[in-house]
């Protein structure tokens, strides 16, 4: 007879059946978004220097990638444009024509069971590489709604089942909706990027879409990395407008904040993008053999998952999808 009266934890850890039948956070496909990268001009598709496995894709190309995401049962993808000429009002955004419609109806022609995701922002489109219209050196913020939403419109009329704000102007999600259904498009999902932080780990992501701004930072409009207050008070406002959808950016270093976002605004489905930052770290370190990749992809995603995250936005999805099928 055993001295010990503890509780002994260890026997449901010693058999991985018993592991798997109490594992308390899952990780599967549907919980996944894969980020794509789409070129107007075919000369700038090819792979990002920075984040290795991930490339920017010519739309010719568009069907063979959107091919090998179906095939591992990705549920979604997040559609950003590179378009081939930029002006100071990011007019190839609401292009009908422009680069995300074009890419949106290929990927729909090809598989229409596909959810499309289509990212708002004018930062891609810019020749000054920031988010809405500039003036006295400032973004104004009212002078971009409207222009946020008639790309929100442009990529609903194209196919798209989701927009996605992601330029953190106050009223975008309000206008967008406005917009959407003046227009008809009342089943066009909204994607909130209600807590976007002024992240450093937005670098690999700024190559790949070339939306590097030209002066200054984005710190008037995306938020403070100290402060949560305000993540809930914008994830409040947003839920408030209309978002259909709400996500936290970056994640991994703000799994906290995706916490109390989910118990402060538990109606909405939450989201969390694990960013280029995140993934080129990742991968550097592996290519360096100081971690195990694939235990450190599966162990983060976990986490974003644990933490509260319905959905999780990530550029190991296809790495992640073999992993589980393996």
């Amino acid at each position: 007879m055993t001295p010990y009266s503890f509780k002994r934890f260890r026997r449901l850890r010693g058999r991985p059946a018993l592991r798997r039948m109490v594992q308390e956070t899952t990780l599967s496909m549907t919980d996944l978004v894969y980020p794509l990268f789409v070129a107007q001009d075919a000369r700038d598709a090819g792979p990002v220097k920075s984040m290795p496995g991930v490339a920017r894709h010519a739309l010719d190309g568009l069907e063979r990638e959107i091919e090998q995401i179906a095939a591992r049962r990705i549920p979604a993808v997040l559609l950003f444009g590179i378009p081939a000429r930029k002006d100071d009002q990011g007019s190839g955004a609401w292009d009908p024509d422009g680069i995300v419609p074009a890419a949106v109806r290929r990927i729909k022609a090809a598989r229409p069971d596909m959810a499309v995701i289509a990212d708002v922002c004018l930062c891609e489109y810019t020749a000054h590489g920031h988010c809405g219209i500039i003036r006295d050196d400032r973004v104004d913020n009212d002078a971009t709604l409207p222009l946020l939403a008639r790309a929100a419109v442009a990529y609903a009329r194209a196919g798209a089942d989701v927009v996605a704000p992601s330029s953190m102007m106050d009223g975008q999600v309000a206008t967008l909706r406005a917009a959407l259904d003046d227009a008809g498009h009342y089943d066009t999902a909204i994607l909130a990027y209600a807590v976007k932080y002024a992240s450093a780990l937005y670098g690999p992501f700024r190559d790949a879409a070339a939306c590097a701004p030209k002066f200054g930072d984005r710190r008037s409009h995306q938020m403070d990395p100290a402060n949560i207050r305000e993540a809930l008070a914008e994830a409040a406002a947003d839920a408030a407008e209309g978002a259909d959808m709400l996500m936290v950016k970056p994640a991994g270093a703000y799994l906290d904040v995706i916490a109390r976002v989910r118990e402060h605004v538990p109606q909405a489905p939450l989201v969390a993008y694990q960013v280029s930052g995140e993934y080129s770290m990742i991968k550097a370190a592996a290519a360096n053999g100081w971690i195990d990749e694939r235990r450190v992809v599966l162990e983060t995603l976990t986490a974003i998952r644990r933490a509260g995250a319905d959905v999780v936005i990530s550029y190991f999805a296809k790495d992640v999808a073999d992993y589980l099928v393996e």
